[in-house]
């Protein structure tokens, strides 16, 4: 669809500065951030998760972090206490963990414990007060090659009821992608699904993808037909080779063949990649898929027959990210925002942030900014005016004292009621690349938190050398819940409900 308006491309520093400067005082009441930690050498692509790990009555942010690929690191996962910014623990792992982490208590001591996942078949699940490992999917990988036992990446997990009879939910993940590939070689290991015990790491269930393509997108997870079986939502393929986007059922997976997955859609030379999300689109009573392809596409399809409602492909654009979602209309049914690159990959130039009517499917806004980044964005009211913002990380250049381009980064608010936009946090000397921020209230104190992270290098993007992790505390009051307020949701498991 073309958008209904379309404001014009602010490439320019003199906008970012611009930008910066006419925070009016309407937006006065968004303060700096209230604590920053920074850590050294290190750097994270994993979005921060929050949960109270000491019992202060303030969420902890939890976050996965490493150094470049392929290298061991000891603080791989942090647990950053929420009030304060102080490390409570941290772990080791033998490459990044670039998942995000999920929570939920395993060891009976009334803490949440810690599942988060990342590269080089790393998955674990920590106890949430201490620290401690209690189990790892694969500790062999210390010792054996993952690749041998077809084991790559771990991404974000989803519980799902308990399946060996322990009266511990137990974990859906999938895993998949062989980061040796050479870019455009068709021949990669196939991905696979994997369900594993909650409460031991035991495998329980794995299958390969019924295309026999490679994986990276996280599973999402719903009873779509609102008949008692649990439908899984997952998608195959890559920036560089075809995928499809497919529904099994956990019933189906727990035999360890999954060749019988419906096929939702296709994509001849891109797959899949950001996670689909869930939300009843056409007022039926049933939710609906709603998904992004890599080739610049966003689809949503009907949850009991996943024929095609609307979609249409974005020109000139892919996508790595997913979607967030808010009625942002009034009209009572869920928009979506979404953040797509603009041009081809490797070459991936500005980003194009834009939404789109849940309704009709039609681009109402759209925008061109910065440089590109693939986190995803959130979605509240940030100036209290009773209206769904969105907010995006934004990277940009900026010269420093000898005139040299340095990379920055900042939060900007896109306003749809007014067609505008504005910055809620000062410009720091680094960027972001995949962590997308989380807002909510950390503390019950009734008014909004942002906990976002980026890295500390001043002339790259994809290094490891620094992070920070920010949390601005406002003064905004949240009379109503936040409707998407971080990666995959408020609840991480993609499902938007109203």
């Amino acid at each position: 669809m073309i958008a209904k308006y379309l404001l014009s491309p602010f490439y320019k520093i003199v906008f970012i500065v611009c930008l910066i400067s006419m925070v009016t005082d309407t937006y006065a009441q968004l303060r700096k951030p209230d604590w920053v930690s920074e850590y050294d050498n290190l750097g994270t692509f994993s979005s921060p998760r929050v949960v109270d790990l000491n019992d202060d009555g303030t969420k902890d942010i939890v976050l996965g972090a490493g150094r470049q690929e392929f290298n061991s690191c000891d603080s791989s996962v942090m647990a950053i206490d929420g009030a304060n910014g102080k490390l409570i623990w941290n772990v080791s792992a033998r490459d990044q963990i670039f998942g995000s982490a999920s929570f939920m208590d395993i060891n009976s001591d009334s803490v949440p414990d810690v599942f988060i996942g990342g590269r080089s078949a790393e998955f674990m699940a920590i106890d949430g007060k201490s620290g401690k490992i209690i189990w790892e999917f694969f500790p062999q990988g210390d010792s054996i090659d993952f690749r041998k036992e077809n084991l790559f990446n771990f991404y974000n997990p989803q519980f799902i009821p308990d399946q060996d009879g322990d009266e511990i939910n137990d974990i859906l993940v999938s895993n998949g992608g062989d980061v040796t590939a050479e870019p455009y070689d068709p021949a990669r290991p196939a991905g696979s699904l994997i369900v594993i015990s909650g409460e031991s790491g035991r495998q329980l269930a794995k299958a390969q993808m019924p295309d026999n393509r490679e994986i990276y997108m996280s599973v999402v997870v719903d009873d779509l037909n609102n008949d008692g079986v649990l439908d899984i939502i997952y998608g195959t393929g890559g920036e560089t080779v075809g995928g499809g986007f497919y529904r099994t059922t956990l019933i189906d997976l727990m035999t360890g063949d999954i060749s019988k997955s419906q096929l939702i859609a296709t994509g001849d030379n891109k797959g899949f990649i950001g996670p689909p999300v869930i939300a009843d689109v056409n007022k039926d009573g049933f939710k609906d898929i709603i998904v992004n392809s890599v080739d610049g596409r966003i689809m949503a399809f009907n949850g009991r027959d996943n024929q095609l409602i609307w979609g249409g492909k974005i020109p000139e654009t892919e996508s790595y990210s997913s979607l967030a979602v808010a009625d942002v209309n009034g009209d009572e049914i869920p928009d979506f925002f979404a953040v797509f690159a603009i041009g081809v990959w490797p070459n991936l130039e500005s980003i194009r942030p834009l939404l789109v009517d849940g309704s009709k499917g039609e681009v109402i806004f759209a925008d061109s900014i910065g440089f590109y980044q693939m986190s995803s964005a959130v979605m509240a009211d940030f100036n209290t005016d009773g209206f769904t913002d969105a907010l995006i990380n934004v990277n940009f250049f900026l010269p420093n004292e000898k005139g040299e381009k340095t990379i920055h980064n900042t939060m900007l608010v896109y306003d749809f009621r007014h067609q505008t936009k504005f910055a809620i946090a000062e410009p720091m000397v680094g960027s972001n690349v995949a962590s997308t921020p989380w807002i909510g209230d950390l503390d019950n104190d009734g008014f909004m938190d942002i906990i976002y992270c980026n890295m500390t290098t001043p002339d790259r993007v994809y290094t490891f050398d620094g992070m920070r992790v920010i949390r601005i505390r406002t003064t905004l009051p949240l009379e109503h819940d936040v409707p998407w307020g971080s990666y995959m949701g408020n609840n991480y498991d993609g499902i938007f409900i109203r």
